[in-house]
């Protein structure tokens, strides 16, 4: 029965999270209050390690949520969930798109869906920051780095790897 709950959850997230896998966060949030299949402060260690591995970071969070919650092959159900509903729109879209891009209403449709697309990825960043900036050295960890981000646009790897090493050292937890 978890396996098609899983699946289902997911399929629900991969349907709605339009723009990207930072939209998938405050539906994670949500799973995480529904389920005890992970608690919100292992929704942000997931997050952590998604951002730091290959792949797509919603196809992460759902394999790495799913394993959380029903091991290897949970993990397997819940990435196939997540991904199913694009690859059905995808393929919907590319039969479509090439006939009504130029439609007015399509594209109101999609300059509509932009903002909300930014709000849920803005409120995804304001939920981790809840959960990660939890004292003074932890804010100043994000301001140098968000600094250092902005001021030099060097790949995200160097980052990744910076904040790994001052982890270590600082000993964060």
């Amino acid at each position: 029965m978890i396996y098609l709950t899983l699946f289902f959850e997911f399929f629900k997230i991969g349907l709605f999270a339009i723009g990207g896998g930072l939209v998938t966060v405050p539906f994670l949030f949500d799973l995480a209050e529904s389920y005890n299949w992970f608690t919100a402060k292992e929704l942000a260690d997931m997050i952590a390690v998604s951002e730091s591995t290959p792949g797509p970071l919603g196809v992460n969070m759902a394999t790495f949520a799913g394993f959380h919650a029903a091991g290897v092959f949970g993990g397997v159900v819940a990435t196939l969930g997540l991904v199913m509903p694009s690859v059905i729109i995808i393929i919907m879209v590319a039969k479509l798109l090439a006939q009504y891009q130029c439609n007015v209403r399509v594209q109101r449709i999609l300059d509509g869906i932009r903002p909300a697309v930014i709000a849920l990825i803005l409120f995804a960043g304001l939920q981790i920051g809840k959960l990660a900036l939890i004292d003074v050295l932890h804010v100043i960890v994000f301001v140098a780095f968000f600094a250092a981000i902005h001021f030099w646009k060097k790949s995200p790897i160097l980052y990744l790897c910076l904040a790994a090493v001052v982890g270590i050292v600082l000993q964060l937890e």
